[in-house]
């Protein structure tokens, strides 16, 4: 099959002005060069699609498209995935920041390592004020670590696009609106494909107090939903099925403890 590139980095934009300059700089900083940035407008109402338009002004393997409505981020992953002519997919979010060897270093190890069809990674977390804590998920995670939440940071991963296009892509339907990297995991793990996460950090990862607050308790539901779903396909016992609550329950705790469970979870890991 032929490529155009070795690497299609897609990525969802809405109303992201104030950030996606420096995220696609980021990108232009790669030490790794061949790559095409694939970028879905959801419909901006800021100046979004200038911004990307001024980038994909000066370097041509920067591509803008745009939906004709809002359709969220699984929709606009899809379509950027539609238009990919690489042998690999990378995610990346427009609000955050990709280190200068990401790109190489999950380049090489999906080279390097035949028998893995997704890498992930660490990140540095940003608050709004401060880059603070590493967070690195689990090195070698399996379909037993993806019941109790998802085991990749998102915009970390770099999977075989082969493998993304056998699991359909991204599911768009409501219950998927959040969360539908986790969906996506249960359906990875599923058909028994292998991942590691490089334990190091990639990515400046944004999780600020902003972002913090569109966790509403209809999201948890929505997280709720996909674990059930998840699980029906793992074949989870029942037993386990409380599990799913953990979202539910995380809504209502107050956000002094969040705070403290998260930091002690990226300890852990």
């Amino acid at each position: 099959m032929h490529y155009n590139h070795k690497v299609s980095i897609i990525m969802g934009a809405y109303n992201e002005e104030k950030n996606i300059g420096k995220c696609i700089e980021s990108i232009l900083k790669q030490t790794f060069s061949d790559f095409e940035l694939i970028i879905c407008d959801d419909c901006s109402t800021d100046s979004t699609r200038e911004i990307i338009r001024f980038y994909a002004n000066k370097d041509n393997r920067i591509k803008l498209i745009k939906n004709e409505r809002n359709l969220k981020l699984a929709a606009s992953l899809n379509k950027c995935l539609k238009y990919s002519k690489s042998k690999y997919i990378a995610r990346m979010d427009a609000d955050d920041i990709c280190l200068e060897d990401r790109i190489l270093k999950q380049v090489r190890f999906l080279d390097e390592h035949p028998e893995y069809e997704m890498v992930g990674g660490g990140a540095r977390i940003f608050d709004g004020n401060n880059i603070s804590e590493l967070r690195l998920p689990k090195e070698y995670p399996s379909k037993n670590d993806v019941i109790y939440g998802p085991p990749f940071i998102h915009p970390t991963i770099m999977i075989r696009k082969d493998i993304l296009l056998s699991l359909q892509g991204y599911d768009t339907s409501d219950r998927t609106i959040r969360g539908q990297d986790w969906d996506l995991w249960f359906r990875f793990f599923s058909k028994d494909y292998s991942a590691y996460n490089i334990q190091e950090p990639l990515i400046i990862y944004s999780e600020t107090k902003e972002d913090l607050k569109k966790r509403t308790f209809k999201t948890s539901i929505m997280y709720y939903n996909t674990a059930i779903n998840g699980y029906k396909l793992l074949n989870v016992p029942k037993q386990k099925y409380i599990f799913a609550l953990k979202p539910v329950v995380f809504h209502f705790m107050p956000n002094n403890i969040k705070k403290i469970i998260r930091t002690r979870l990226n300890k852990n890991n």
